[in-house]
């Protein structure tokens, strides 16, 4: 087993989740059959969003790094990051830290891609969107990508922001309000794409056709440190 070194406080909520996802993910029979996580919980991090749309100078790449090689002196020998956004940031994160860092978004393509998804629908932060670099990977991989428009991104920052990240309940008019637009914009799958929107999955029946990219994230960190169980192997909701 390998042991998992966790970037989290991005946001608090999300990372505690990530961790249940991770222990209920692992065919384990015993406490010590589960693999070692290392979690670092940070939520002074600055704002992705925020700094991604030049609306704050205060760059959160330094101290996501400064954790990952503390994580790393510490013995963990894989590193997940459980927020979509900073993979903008995932060249200079590898690079800098001295263990691999999971790539979500390479990982959210491959996966779609080998099970025929032609065209997927993305909800998440303004950040993610604006920058493009879900999209680009994706259509690399042969997917066609569907954006909410103007006022569905909103209602999407509503229920990451004034919702998930404000410890409130996913007001769930507004998430099904995005999903409708861009199920009506040809998407077979809808992803999750923001940590924060995993709280609508977990306390809600958002119905078939929803990939959370946390729940892969959480996929991938069993696979790579311990084991998974079987009813995990698919993860678009049905």
């Amino acid at each position: 087993m390998k042991t998992l070194g966790v970037i989290g406080g991005l946001g608090p909520m999300a990372s505690a989740y990530f961790l249940r996802m991770v222990t209920e993910m692992t065919d384990a029979a015993t406490d010590q059959e589960h693999f070692e996580v290392l979690l670092h919980s940070c939520p002074q991090i600055p704002d992705r969003t925020r700094f991604l749309l030049g609306k704050s100078e205060e760059d959160p790449c330094p101290p996501m790094i400064r954790i990952g090689k503390k994580l790393a002196e510490n013995g963990a020998e894989l590193i997940a990051i459980p927020c979509v956004t900073a993979n903008f940031f995932y060249r200079r994160l590898n690079e800098e830290i001295p263990v691999p860092v999971i790539d979500i978004i390479t990982e959210t393509a491959e996966y779609l891609a080998v099970r025929g998804v032609k065209c997927v629908g993305i909800m998440a932060t303004d950040g993610t969107v604006r920058c493009g670099f879900f999209q680009k990977q994706l259509e690399q991989a042969g997917i066609r990508v569907a954006l909410p428009t103007e006022n569905a991104q909103q209602d999407v920052m509503s229920v990451i922001y004034d919702d998930v990240k404000a410890n409130r309940p996913v007001n769930m008019e507004r998430f099904e309000r995005a999903a409708g637009e861009l199920r009506r914009a040809g998407s077979e799958v809808i992803l999750l794409g923001c940590t924060e929107l995993s709280m609508a999955h977990r306390d809600n029946h958002i119905g078939a056709g929803y990939l959370d990219v946390m729940q892969l994230m959480a996929k991938v960190s069993v696979e790579s440190c311990g084991k998974l169980k079987r009813e995990f192997e698919e993860l678009i909701t049905m």
